[in-house]
């Protein structure tokens, strides 16, 4: 769940510890937008994130921009080849 400058980088934890996240962002630094950035199987979660906190918490909150992609990832160790893996960026800005 680091945070750097209105990043919220999504992972493994519970969708209310990166809504927690995203509302501190934004009322600690007084920022317009806070981008949510995700990848692989966090992408649901970081949908859901979204969607919580725009629906129940922050109802001045729109999703101005989605940015989806494909990043190459390093094999694992005993693979022999390179990974593609998704990523998706949901930008949240107040209106």
């Amino acid at each position: 769940m680091a945070e750097r400058s209105g990043i919220v980088f999504v992972g493994n934890k519970t969708p209310m510890d990166y809504v927690l996240a995203v509302m501190t962002t934004i009322s600690a630094s007084n920022a317009k937008e806070v981008v949510l950035k995700a990848r692989g199987q966090a992408i649901t979660t970081a949908v859901d994130v979204a969607e919580i906190t725009r629906n129940r918490f922050l109802k001045d909150l729109k999703v101005s921009r989605i940015a989806i992609g494909t990043e190459e990832m390093p094999a694992r160790e005993g693979e022999n080849r390179t990974r593609m893996v998704s990523t998706i960026e949901i930008t949240l800005a107040k209106e």
